[in-house]
């Protein structure tokens, strides 16, 4: 009898492997951008609101509407067992993507006195850009978890983060429909 030992894939497997998630992931994030600079637009040209204002309710929008789209196309797949878990991770994880995009939108506006709409929405690219990295590997390694493999032999040593969140989810009573 032979036995095989399975390998980890490379660094550049991974990245290939990723790379359709990747594009899935751009398509619901521009959505969600395009959403966003909508709202925000609307919120500081038509209501007159001020620009961090503006960029939580744009923001919270696109959260919404992303959180639509990551659960039910890109990371439908993925393991939808405790839905309260995982939206209160989506939100957390959101909520912190806010916060970057509107430090760097508050930091250019009354730091380095870029107030124009035109630097505005410049500003607030920048933040975006640096928002949707933390998101992307928050939302992938925490919210949308993938399903186990049934294949997978166990291993005796699993990472920490796996045993905590087992244990979490083992402590949430389970709800019934009648």
């Amino acid at each position: 009898m032979t036995t095989t030992t399975a390998t980890k894939p490379s660094l550049p497997q991974r990245l290939r492997g990723m790379s359709g998630e990747v594009i899935k992931f751009g398509v619901v994030g521009l959505s969600g951008v395009l959403v966003n600079f909508v709202v925000f637009w609307v919120c500081i040209n038509g209501l007159n609101l001020a620009s961090l204002r503006s960029n939580v309710a744009a923001t919270l929008v696109a959260i919404a509407t992303n959180y639509l789209g990551y659960r039910y196309w890109l990371y439908k797949d993925r393991d939808a067992a405790s839905r309260k878990r995982e939206i209160t991770l989506f939100l957390v994880f959101s909520g912190a993507g806010m916060l970057i995009e509107t430090g760097v939108l508050g930091f250019s506006v009354y730091v380095l006195g870029l107030d124009t709409h035109l630097e505005q929405v410049a500003a607030k690219v920048a933040g975006l850009a640096v928002g949707t990295v933390f998101r992307f590997v928050s939302y992938r390694t925490w919210v949308f978890k993938a399903m186990p493999e049934l294949s997978e032999p166990e291993t005796a040593a699993e990472p920490e983060v796996v045993t905590e969140a087992e244990l979490l989810l083992a402590a949430e009573e389970p709800h019934y429909v009648k």
